[in-house]
């Protein structure tokens, strides 16, 4: 009863980065419809349901993260008759749809903020963080914005600064001012009015700041040279992770309680204490059901970093809920990403689909992790990304993980917009060559892989609600187990790019059990693995 009550606990989630997806209105940028279209894509995967990104008016300078009117959709992506379509299409193939609430920032054109800066006397005046300039006339403090330069941008008719933790065109929400935050929760009743099933909700460690504005302690580079991003230089004491948030976490949860079955997805950053964070977002009725961190995604892959990770998700399960994320539209794909030496294997890549989704947790499916595409490859004026055009060549910014879903492969632009139409973003040649069609029909494919993966996670229970138990195991295995009311899976990961003995023990409780992966041969080959359980009975993974 509490497995089909709390669906969300070992779920996993699509996730669809619209304006990649697909093009139904030869515009160039993905919509609504063009979901529609494809939406059997997703359910044929098996997962639980979709995250939608950002779909709402907004003039798309960090493309969708910027709401001007949060209550309304974007022309380009269609209308919310077409929301309401594709959700009642979600609904009736069994999937959940979770939608972005953006509550940390505005665009600086949302109606509030244009009265905001207007005067001190609007209705709004004190729904964003305003502060008056130092007596010399620069910033009141030295915080900084994750983009770069300062945090703090000057409105001249309101003779104050206002706080932007982001682009300066993403003016911060002051949330501890009530109005706001009802505001805001007025905002989430509208879509769980329209039957959405909960919220992602984005970057919650930005939610509150220090009310005294102190500024934030220096963080001297270890290597004495000063970085391209300068964010790195403080550490963030003032700025973000405030207690104050912990409230509106609980209002925004008793808002969902109103609604059975809806949850709450938080976007925990990779600063320090991501994972103790997510125990202390989730550890409580009255907070947040899940949340993930871009954390482990800051750092390399390699067994000692794995065996920490199983670690961490051991304690966060044991004190609230994680969920995984390997890819997103924020980072370089992961396939790239961890890949040896920075090309994608297909072996590997496959290694890491079968590791996220068996973690203790829930877990999140990126748009074409499932066709195991690598990080595009773009040419400096491609690239549409505010981030990546500031930062250009130190770093590339977040396009590479943008690029349009590959749906046919001999179609000009991949069938993801019409062949006479320029997509937002090129369909990389690389990509091609993974199209879904041609996944489709290769019994092999990373694509019908991921389909048995989900299957098996959906069937055995230990590795959607099942504690974690590491196993001590030579270098370079890895692994753990997954046990749940008597029911036990094994996983088991080669690191190296070498096949690998299996140890006698391990070899001995293979004996009589069904396996996915490699065949219990004794011998896992190189970026190999096997998930061996009493009742695993489906044929192998072909090599």
């Amino acid at each position: 009863m509490v497995q089909q009550a709390e669906w969300w606990r070992g779920a996993v989630l699509y996730q669809v980065y619209p304006r990649s997806f697909v093009d139904s209105d030869g515009d160039g940028i993905g919509d609504l419809p063009g979901l529609l279209e494809r939406i059997d894509h997703i359910a044929a995967l098996g997962v639980d349901g979709i995250w939608l990104c950002p779909v709402y008016v907004s003039p798309q300078r960090d493309f969708g993260y910027d709401v001007s009117d949060h209550c309304a959709i974007d022309p380009s992506f269609g209308s919310l008759a077409d929301f309401d379509r594709v959700l009642q299409a979600a609904h009736a193939r069994g999937l959940k749809v979770l939608v972005d609430l953006v509550g940390g920032h505005t665009s600086d054109q949302h109606p509030w903020f244009a009265a905001s800066r207007r005067s001190k006397a609007a209705p709004t005046a004190d729904w964003y963080v305003w502060a008056d300039p130092a007596p010399d006339g620069t910033p009141p403090n030295n915080w900084l914005s994750v983009f770069g330069g300062s945090a703090w941008a000057w409105e001249p008719r309101r003779r104050q600064y206002y706080l932007h933790h982001f682009l300066p065109s993403q003016p911060t929400l002051n949330l501890q001012n009530p109005a706001c935050l009802e505001a805001l929760l007025d905002v989430a009743r509208f879509w769980l009015d329209r039957g959405v099933d909960g919220f992602r909700l984005d970057a919650i460690d930005f939610l509150t700041h220090d009310l005294r504005l102190r500024s934030n302690p220096a963080v001297p580079p270890p290597n004495g040279q000063v970085p391209a991003k300068l964010f790195a230089l403080q550490r963030h004491d003032h700025d973000m992770i405030q207690p104050a948030s912990m409230a509106v976490l609980r209002r925004i949860r008793a808002l969902l309680d109103e609604y059975p079955g809806t949850v709450s997805l938080g976007e925990v950053s990779s600063q320090d204490g991501a994972f103790d964070r997510i125990a202390a977002y989730t550890g409580a009725p009255d907070l947040l059901h899940m949340a993930y961190t871009l954390r482990p995604l800051r750092h390399g892959f390699d067994r000692p970093t794995l065996q920490a990770l199983l670690r961490d998700a051991i304690a966060t399960c044991s004190r609230g809920w994680p969920c995984w994320s390997f890819s997103n539209h924020d980072v370089e794909r992961a396939a790239t990403r961890w890949a040896p030496g920075g090309k994608a294997d297909a072996r590997f890549t496959r290694l890491l689909l079968a590791l996220l989704l068996s973690l203790p947790g829930s877990a999140c499916l990126y748009q074409g992790e499932e066709l195991g595409l690598p990080e595009a490859q773009l040419r400096e004026e491609e690239i549409r990304d505010p981030f990546g055009i500031t930062y250009w060549p130190e770093f590339k910014g977040r396009d590479g993980s943008r690029t349009p879903m590959p749906w046919v492969r001999g179609a000009v632009n991949a069938c993801f917009t019409p062949d006479w139409c320029d997509p937002w973003l090129p369909v990389p040649a690389s990509h091609r060559a993974l199209a879904v069609d041609e996944q489709e029909a290769d019994p092999g494919s990373t694509l019908r892989f991921t389909r048995r993966l989900l299957a098996l996670r959906k069937a055995e229970p230990a590795l959607r609600h099942g504690t974690a138990t590491a196993l001590d195991l030579p270098a370079p295995l890895f692994g753990f187990v997954r046990e749940t009311a008597g029911q036990r899976v094994t996983l088991v990961f080669n690191l190296s790019d070498e096949a690998v003995a299996l140890p006698p023990g391990l070899l001995e409780e293979m004996t009589g059990l069904g396996h996915f992966g490699a065949p219990p041969t004794g011998v896992l080959p190189a970026y190999g693995f096997a998930l061996l359980a009493p009742a695993l009975v489906r044929a192998r993974e072909p090599a």
